[in-house]
This record gives C-alpha cells, structure tokens and sequence, in this order.
C-alpha cells in the first residue's frame, strides 16, 4: 500500500524536530541525545528509504538534508554574522563552522543509511558535501571578502609585534581550504593571493625604510628575521603550500630589489666585510641568497674581485721590492709565494665556512688566483717562481728551517697553487732542473719529501708529468749502490789506486736534463781516477756508453797558503785550472786555455770566479773586475780568511730563457700530436672546431696560442697528416 504524502510528512517532522534539537545543543541550550531519541532518528530514516517507493522518498529526504542546512545558516548563522567587524566577526565565523561542521557530522548519521545506498547508487555528492556546500554557498561567498582583511590585518599586526590569537586564524584559514573539498582552490584564489601581494606590499614599505637607516650587516639581519618569522607564521596557521609563495616573495622585497645597493654599500657592503673580516655577516648573506635564483652571483663576482685586488697587490708590493732590493736575488718572490698561500688559506677558509663549498665561490677563487699567479715579478713567470719556492723548500738547509709536518703542509701548500699557473709544463721543467741540482749536489732535504710532491704531482697531472723526475730520484738510489760497488772494488784490488777519493753517480740520459760535455783536459790526478772508474764500470755494464759531464763535478782541494791551508770546495773546471798552478807559478790566459781546453766564454767566467770575486785564488795584472785575455794569473800564496773551509762559487747563469724555449719547443709537438688525436677521431673537422678542442685538450698543461695551432696545422698539412677540404679552404680532413 503507498503511504500517503501526509505519512512522509509526518515521519519527518519527527527527523525535522530531532534536527531543531541538535541546533538548540549547538547554540549552547542545556539539552542532549539520549541513545534511543538517536536509534529512533536514524531507523525513521531507515524506514523511510526502505519503502518500496524508496526512489521517490529517498530523493525527496536528499532535498529535506540539504533544505534543513538552508534554513538554519539562513535563520541563524547569516544574521549573527551580518553585523561583526574584524576580529570579532572572525570568532563568530569561526564559533559559526565549527557548529556547522559538527551538525553535518551528526546529521550524517542520522541519514547515514541514505548515504551508503542511495547516494552512493546516483552518484550524487555525499552528505558530507553536500552539508560543507551549503555553507560554501550562503555563508563563505558573502564573507570570504571580509574575513581575508580581517585575516590581513591581524598578520599585519603581528608583523608590527602585536600579540594575535594564532589559533583563530588556523580555524578561519582552515575554514578557507575545507570549502575546496580536498582541493585548496578557494584559499588560493580567495586568501592567498591577496596575502601575498600584501606581504609584497608590506616588506616593500619596510623595505624603503630600512636601506635608508641600516648598513648591509643590519639590514641583513633584518631580512633574515622577517623570513624566519614569515616560515613560523606558515607553520602555526598558513597551509603548507603558501611557505615557497610567501618566501619569494619576502627575499623579493627585501633582498632581490636591494641586492646591488647593498652589496656595493661603501662601508658595509661586501669588499667592505671581506676586508673587515665579517665572516658570520658573510656567512648571513650567503644564506639568505642560496635560494634566490642568481641571488649568490653578485656576492661570487664581489669576493673574486676582492680576492684579485688582494693578488695584484702582493704582486706589485713584490714587484716594487725586487726593483729596490739590495739583498739577495728571488728574496722578494720567495716571500711573495708565501703571502700567497696564507691568501689561499684565508679565502678557502671563506668558501668552506661561510659559502659552504658552494661552486661559484670555488670558480671565482679559482679564476681570481690564475690572474696573479701568472703574473710576472722580476722578469720571472709564476711558474719558475713557484719551482723555486718549491726548491728552496726541497732544498738541505733552505731559507726557512721547517719541521717534517711544516714541509708536508707546504708541499700540500704549493699543489694547490700549482692549479692556478696556466703554464703547468713550464713548472715542470724548472723543477726538474732544480730537482737535479738538488739531487747531484747532495742538497735535498730527503728522498721522502721528494717522492712526496712527485706523488701528489702524478695524482694530479698523470703518469707522464713525473716520469722523468721519478726516474732521476731512483738513479740517485741507483748511484749510492753503485758508488759502494766501487769502493767494494777498490778494496778488493790494492793495486788499483785512483789516488783520490771519488764519487761518481751514473744517471740515465733520457731521465735528466740535457748539460753541456766539453772536451776537458783533466788534470792527471783526475784522468787517473776516470780511466779506474771506467775499468770497474765496463766490467758490470760493458754495453753501456758512459758519457761525463764534467761541468756538474764538484772537488775538495787543499789549498796550502802562507799563513794556513784551507780547504776549497769548487766545481771540476775550478779544480782543473787551480791545478795548473801546482806545475807553474804565471800562467797566462792562452797557457790555461790550452792546458785544459776550455772555451773563450767558461774560461772567462772561471777566472772571474777565482780572481776577481770575494775569494780572490788568483791574483791577475789589473785591478779590474773582468779579464783580459792578455792577462797572467799567478796563484795567491797571501790568500787567508777566518774559516778553514771554504766554497767558491761560479757566477750565476740564468737558465730560464734556454727553459723556456726548451718548452716553447715540446709545445710545438704537443700541439701536433693534439691535433692528430683530434683528427683521427673525427676525421673532418672545421678550423674553428679543431682549434677549440685543441686548446681544450691542452689547456690543463698550458694555454696554446691560436696563431701556434694554426702553423702547426699548416704544418701538418705540408707533412700530408691532413689536408684542406676541395670546397671549403677552412675544413681539414685527415689522411691516414
């Protein structure tokens, strides 16, 4: 039997008085559900949607849920909102979605069998949805306005230092993101956006203010206090979404629109902290411009010119010095390698602690070292002024008395310059010179130290970098043996006497530097000893050609004197000429040039050493500073000085020029074997491309000239490696 419409209205106004009941509760009336009121409620309900004319009921009920929301929002909620300002209409907005919230909750459940069957089966929102857009529609549309001012002027006040109820605003900002049903589109589009452009606002006005009245220090200090309190504020009642939004948009204002101003602040701004050593204000700005996109750009460009104008100036200050010094040559440079690695230590303690190994302060550190340390000083590049720091500290007894760790830091110290000298091989060759001198003339601080930088090297620079310089620290270990070999012999044969002590170290040629041979007249004493040591050679190693330089030989002579003898330490040529005179008292310039067979040019600079230097062995006819080759040389039997022991040294020749070109040399055929690696691999390449991935593959050594790869490939092309394109002059291809 279908029930009469009376019926179902009847049964409603049942659900209807139930519905009034929980608003009375909700609006504070002393009432309450007893278990059974809400049993009955719900099986009315239940009754209802399982008639047989269920459809027509169950559709009729939908409407009646929704119409109830209707009502009471229209006689209740509406008008105690109507008339609240600000803060006090927040609270009842607030007092009003709570209530909602929880009459939706409850009135669910007395409709719960609706929702589970019904609505589910039409597919028509659920009750919980459909009660939230109830409120959406009648309330939030007409207040959604007023309350984001509310909302904005209390952020305002807080920002002011004003005490705000938090609480309030994440229940009326969570009111914003539940109207969206799982979707946050009307806070964005209603609070969001409006509390960004008036944080823009607000920071922008700060903003003016504070650039006018603070340093950069200050001001900084600032920003970074308003960005942690805009990151507190999100958490305690923002949503989670707008905390990229609202930071962007604070370090726009504060910090994007002022960079340059205050980092060029005259003194406060960035060269102003870096000379003052501000390194916690330095580590603030790097922070605070670390996510702001090419925020940390300027701070990078600052420090690296900074650090430039720091280089320059040691250079000069050396420069200026060297030009004036009256003291011993390469003092100047010497010292200035020294300030340079405690400038290093400085601002790499910079990029480490206050820029967090972050790469464009590593670039600009890096690219500001390679303007100075490849400067000149004295005539000398960056690259012999660091081999000679570096031999001064290799060096038995250098400038500086060093502990083992103090020479290991420094070692370490001079690696890293090494980075930043552009001619890398040239700095090779002037080690391998000095280590050679260090090593033939007993002068190293220890084989140890010596593999230590060559180890350090080759991790850097690959195999081939140190393989010579290796190969020369082994023939010295090779040598000692050797040398024992030899004495072993000369003991074992009492007939063989060389009639001097003598040692002798045998080097691989292909390991050490090349050094003039002469054809020497030695002194018999010394033939003699010669003439043994290739007898006992020949008998070990008979396939091998011995070559001697005697140029590199050093000699102890006693030299007996009226009032004492001293010992003279001098090199193989001063030995030979010295000994002349133990046959002869005068002996003019032509005598001794044919005694011993020297050239116009080395018996010159070995009469100077011996006549006209601080040691005077020879007395000559004049009383000048240079040699005549009319002159005679008569040995000085007067000769005296406080010390028994005595060196005479040559005087110095400079051997950087003849280095130089020496490498100028080898680039020519680095630069041909780059370019045919190149053109092997690709086959055809334009002029343009084979010169920018022929100074890519070289650059790690030393910086090719474009006008030299351009001779070497017109080189290479008359050697038929490569040859010009028919069609176009400017690409090469490669013959095989």
């Amino acid at each position: 039997m279908v029930p009469e419409p009376t019926e179902l209205d009847k049964n409603w106004n049942y659900v209807q008085e139930g519905i009034h009941k929980l608003t009375r509760i909700l609006d504070g009336k002393p009432e309450q559900f007893t278990t059974e009121h809400y049993i009955m409620l719900y099986t009315t309900v239940y009754n209802l949607c399982t008639h047989k004319s269920f459809n027509e009921y169950s559709m009729r009920l939908y409407d009646k849920f929704k119409e109830s929301f209707e009502v009471y929002i229209d006689s209740t909620v509406l008008s105690s909102l109507i008339d609240k300002q600000e803060e006090f209409m927040l609270r009842e907005l607030a007092k009003r979605w709570n209530n909602h919230k929880i009459m939706v909750r409850w009135m669910s459940r007395f409709f719960n069998y609706l929702d589970r069957y019904f609505v589910t089966k039409n597919s028509l929102p659920t009750l919980n949805d459909a009660g939230l857009t109830c409120f959406r529609d009648l309330v939030y549309r007409q207040v959604c306005g007023k309350a984001t001012d509310a909302v904005l002027l209390l952020i305002n006040k807080e920002r002011e230092g004003e005490q705000i109820d938090r609480a309030l605003l994440k229940n009326v900002l969570g009111l914003f993101v539940d109207m969206g049903i799982g979707e946050i589109d009307f806070y964005i589009e209603d609070f969001e956006g409006r509390m960004i452009d008036d944080t823009g606002a607000y920071y922008s006005r700060k903003a003016s203010k504070w650039i006018l009245n603070y340093s950069c220090p200050q001001y900084m200090i600032k920003a970074e206090e308003c960005l942690k309190k805009e990151t507190d504020r999100v958490l305690h009642y923002l949503h989670t979404d707008t905390e990229p939004k609202l930071i962007e948009k604070v370090q726009h204002e504060l910090l994007v629109v002022y960079a340059n101003q205050l980092f060029e602040m005259e003194h406060s701004g960035c060269r102003a902290l870096l000379r003052d050593e501000k390194v916690e204000d330095l580590s603030r700005i790097y922070r605070l411009f670390l996510n702001i996109p090419q925020g940390l750009e300027p701070v990078a460009t600052a420090f690296k010119q900074y650090i430039t104008a720091e280089g320059k100036l040691l250079v000069q200050q050396a420069e200026d010095a060297a030009s004036n010094q009256t003291a011993n040559g390469g003092a100047q440079e010497q010292v200035l390698i020294r300030k340079i690695m405690e400038l290093h230590d400085k601002y790499e303690a910079y990029v480490n602690d206050c820029f967090q190994n972050h790469t464009l302060f590593h670039k600009g550190m890096k690219e500001a070292f390679e303007v100075f340390c490849n400067k000149t000083v004295a005539g000398c590049s960056g690259a012999e002024i660091l081999a000679t720091f570096c031999d001064n500290t290799l060096k038995k007894g250098g400038s500086e008395k060093l502990s083992d760790e103090a020479i290991e830091e420094t070692l370490e110290k001079i690696v890293k310059l090494l980075e930043y000298i552009s001619d890398k091989d040239l700095f090779a060759e002037f080690h391998r010179k000095k280590l050679a001198r260090r090593l033939i003339f007993e002068r190293s601080a220890g084989e140890d130290y010596e593999r230590n930088i060559l180890t350090k090297l080759k991790q850097l620079y690959g195999g081939q970098f140190t393989s010579k310089m290796e190969g020369m620290v082994t023939d010295i270990t090779l040598a000692e043996d050797n040398q024992n070999s030899f004495e072993e012999y000369l003991g074992s044969n009492p007939q063989i006497k060389c009639g001097f002590d003598m040692t002798v170290n045998v080097l691989t040629t292909g390991f050490w530097p090349t050094y003039k041979s002469s054809d020497l007249i030695l002194p018999l004493e010394m033939a003699r000893g010669v003439e043994v040591f290739k007898s006992f050679y020949n008998r070990k190693a008979n396939s091998r050609k011995l070559t001697w330089i005697f140029s590199l030989g050093t000699c102890h002579l006693n030299g007996r004197f009226e009032q004492k003898t001293i010992e003279l330490v001098v090199s193989t040529y001063q030995a030979a000429i010295l000994m002349l005179f133990n046959e002869a008292d005068r002996l003019n310039y032509a005598d001794i040039i044919a005694q011993t067979n020297f050239t116009d040019g080395d018996l010159v600079r070995l009469l100077q050493s011996l006549s006209c230097a601080k040691y005077k062995i020879l007395n000559k006819e004049t009383n000048t500073k240079t040699v005549s080759r009319t002159e005679n040389f008569e040995f000085n039997h007067k000769f005296t000085d406080r010390l028994r022991r005595i060196k005479i040294p040559l005087p110095p020749v400079d051997e950087g020029k003849k280095i130089i070109e020496d490498v100028n040399k080898g680039r020519g055929f680095a630069v041909d074997a780059a370019i045919v690696r190149i053109m092997k691999s690709r086959k055809v390449l334009n002029h343009q491309q084979l010169t920018l991935e022929t100074v890519a593959q070289l650059r790690h050594m030393f910086k090719p000239d474009v006008k030299v790869i351009k001779k070497r490939i017109e080189d290479l092309i008359t050697r038929d490696y490569l040859e010009r394109d028919e069609d176009d002059p400017n690409v090469f291809r490669y013959l095989a």
